[in-house]
């Protein structure tokens, strides 16, 4: 009796587990790899008086897109709304972006509602597998907010972000550079003499504080300049992406690159130079606070020298709009500037290099540092490829430079820096040949394939119905989904796909508009998010377990398409 339950027990067991491999074999893929999107993002909101927190949960392994946040009043208005800083993210066609891959409260403050006022919340993202959602928007209601009630608008409090690429390190970096420019170097004696007014009596202890007071009146002058610039940064980050000031800041840095390259000069009006340095030199030599004053008036003395990479760096700071940032990246700035004159104010005269044309070689060194920054911003506008070509047109032009300055050195032991120089410049300019002599290759091979469009159910239905024998492959594309671009670029470009989809009825739903039409056609075929693609039978029934959600390289996409067709 005992082992005939035995192998009962067993018997149930083995059914059950044949089952459960049955309904994993042809369950939808759409349902099993991916979640919906009201479980891939937590929606909720509160209100408290004139102050709505909008809530997002966000599972793991998936996020939401900084820029695609966008709230809207009806009846009602609402004070600017600053986002929270997102996690750096980066992809092939989108670029440089922002993400929010956990929790995140936005709090919206209202300046008055009226009764039956409405938000529209829209917002869209991704999962990191490479499957994106369509922009979902929610309609949240107000209560009434009085235009007398309403506080202070409250902006989003940044969440911690990860370090730019530059950072104020280089601020300090930069400083010290500049330094050695020659209009600032051959300086440093002089400006030593007028801090000390003539006494070298003192001990060594008043001379690092004499050179350190000044160095810090000078930099409490570009430090108020870096918080009124990061102050202004809160407005100028959004005007930073209008592809016009982007193009008009790239031909100001180029200006600014032309001027360290000696073609013009950059500097205050001498007749205001003038009046502040007579106004510098009436302070006391040797007094602390004279001393401090000087250093405040000789931060707005800025020197041909030292305007482009000032400019530089309040373009970084105006982007970052974070005030503490701000000041202590011009405060480092001016530490960078400052710490050769204390060397001279200590040690005097003999630490200091002997001038020479390697001065002006440092100059021209920032110059092409200085060209970086246009390059940067025409990446955001005129997209990745064209972003390439132009870095590796800037490097062919630095390591050109540099080899050319090395061949005025007549040691032997520069061939070594020489060969370097030519063989980092022949490296950069590989993107440049690629694009030269590549370009009519790669666009046949970008060709897209025959797709027929539609966009409604019915036309869908149609089109099944005229396959004539043949499969159906419906591919729902959006401009908004990454790895759709992908399929385009690997996948559907590749020769061994093309030849097994020759056979194939190719059709094709651009549901980037998210429309009412678009929502429809989805809702139709039971999509969560894209990229989709959904093949049908010559009956027009969609064929069990085909549907493919999320990137397939070429390899396992041919692969697919085996197992579908004979």
């Amino acid at each position: 009796m005992a082992a005939r339950i035995s192998r009962l027990i067993t018997l149930l067991l083995t059914l059950f587990i044949c089952l459960q491999a049955h309904a994993s074999l042809f369950s939808d893929p759409a349902t099993s790899r991916f979640v919906p999107v009201d479980q891939a993002f937590t929606f909720d909101f509160d209100q408290q008086g004139a102050q709505i927190n909008l809530h997002w949960k966000v599972k793991s392994g998936y996020y939401l897109y900084r820029q695609q946040i966008h709230i809207t009043p009806q009846n009602a208005t609402m004070a600017p709304l600053t986002l929270p800083a997102g996690q750096p993210h980066e992809d092939e066609f989108f670029g440089k972006s922002e993400i929010y891959s956990q929790e995140l409260t936005l709090p919206v403050t209202l300046q008055q509602a009226a009764s039956g006022a409405t938000l529209s919340v829209t917002y869209q993202g991704c999962a990191a597998a490479g499957f994106c959602y369509p922009p979902e928007t929610r309609s949240v209601p107000v209560s009434a907010v009085a235009a007398s009630s309403a506080p202070a608008p409250v902006s989003a409090q940044p969440a911690p972000a990860s370090p730019l690429p530059f950072s104020p390190l280089w601020a300090l970096l930069i400083g010290i550079g500049v330094a050695f420019t020659p209009c600032v170097l051959p300086m440093y004696p002089l400006i030593s003499g007028i801090i000390l007014g003539g006494q070298r009596h003192f001990s060594l202890g008043r001379l690092f504080a004499l050179a350190m007071v000044y160095v810090q009146g000078m930099a409490l002058t570009y430090t108020l300049l870096g918080l009124v610039v990061a102050a202004a940064g809160l407005r100028f980050q959004a005007g930073l992406q209008h592809p016009y000031v982007l193009f008009t800041l790239s031909l100001l840095f180029i200006g600014l690159a032309l001027s360290m390259f000696g073609l013009f000069t950059l500097q205050l009006p001498a007749s205001l130079q003038t009046r502040l340095t007579l106004w510098s030199n009436r302070q006391q030599g040797g007094s602390l606070p004279g001393v401090f004053l000087m250093g405040a008036l000789a931060g707005l003395i800025c020197s041909p020298c030292t305007t482009a990479p000032l400019s530089a760096i309040l373009l970084y700071i105006a982007q970052s709009g974070n005030l503490w940032a701000g000041a202590g990246t011009l405060w480092l700035y001016a530490v960078g500037m400052g710490l050769p004159l204390i060397a001279v104010t200590l040690f005097g005269n003999r630490l200091l290099p002997k001038s020479g044309p390697w001065m002006q070689t440092v100059k021209e060194g920032f110059g092409f540092v200085i060209l970086a920054l246009p390059v940067f911003l025409l990446e955001r506008v005129l997209g990745d490829a064209w972003g390439l070509r132009l870095w590796s047109l800037l490097g062919v032009a630095f390591f050109g430079w540099a080899f050319s300055i090395s061949l005025r050195a007549s040691n032997a032991k520069w061939r070594v820096v020489q060969i370097i120089m030519l063989a980092a410049a022949l490296i950069s300019a590989r993107p440049l040949q690629d694009w030269a002599f590549a370009g009519p290759a790669a666009q046949h091979a970008a060709t897209p394939l025959p797709f027929h469009t539609l966009q409604t159910p019915q036309q869908l239905d149609s089109a099944l119905q005229q396959a004539r024998d043949r499969i159906t492959m419906v591919d729902l594309y959006a401009d908004w989904c990454v790895a759709c671009k992908e399929f385009e670029k690997y996948t559907f470009s590749d020769s061994a796909v093309r030849d097994s989809l020759s056979q194939v009825q190719l059709l094709q739903a651009n549901v980037t508009a998210n429309s009412a039409s678009d929502n429809a056609l989805l809702q139709h075929l039971q999509v969560l998010g894209l990229p989709t693609i959904l093949f049908f039978d010559a009956q027009g029934r969609e064929i069990a377990g085909s549907r493919i959600t999320g990137f397939l390289n070429a390899a396992d996409f041919q692969a697919h398409l085996q197992k579908l067709t004979p």
